[in-house]
C-alpha cells in the first residue's frame, strides 16, 4: 500500500503539464506495438489514476455504509451462511495486494513517460536555440 502511495505522490508531482499526455499511448514490453484493446491514451490514464486514489484512501468506509446493518449479519452468522471467512478473506486481501501492485506498476509507468516526454520536449529547445 505504501509503495502506491508513494509512486501516486510522485506522479503528482512530477506531472505537472497532464496535457502533455494527450494522444500518447503505454508502450508495451520489447517495443511492441500499443495493446489494440486499450484505446486509453495517458491523459486519460492520468485522470483515472487520479481518480482512485481518494477511493483507496478512504478505504472501505463509503462500502460499509451500505452493507446490512449488524442485525443481519449476526442472522447470517447464526445461519452458519459464512463457514470459511478466513479463506474468503484471504482471495480478497490477495486480489487487493495484485490491483495496488497494477496500480502501481501503472502510475510509475506514466510517471516515467511523462518525464521522458519532458527530456524530449527540453532536447527539442535546446536543438532549437543554436
Amino acid at each position: 500500500m505504501e509503495q502506491y502511495f508513494s509512486a501516486t505522490q510522485k506522479m503528482e508531482q512530477e506531472v505537472m503539464f497532464p496535457s502533455l499526455l494527450r494522444g500518447v499511448f503505454p508502450q508495451q514490453q520489447d517495443g511492441a506495438a500499443p495493446d489494440a484493446n486499450g484505446h486509453t491514451d495517458l491523459y486519460e490514464r492520468y485522470q483515472l489514476l487520479k481518480a482512485i486514489k481518494p477511493m483507496v484512501e478512504k478505504g472501505l468506509a463509503s462500502v460499509n455504509d451500505q452493507n446490512p446493518t449488524s442485525t443481519d449479519a449476526d442472522t447470517s452468522l447464526d445461519e452458519g451462511v459464512d463457514n470459511n471467512l478466513e479463506e474468503r478473506l484471504s482471495h480478497h486481501v490477495n486480489g487487493l495486494q495484485q490491483v495496488l501492485t497494477d496500480l502501481t506498476k501503472n502510475t510509475k509507468a506514466l510517471t516515467r513517460r511523462y518525464s521522458e516526454i519532458l527530456e524530449q520536449i527540453n532536447l527539442g529547445d535546446d536543438q532549437s536555440s543554436s
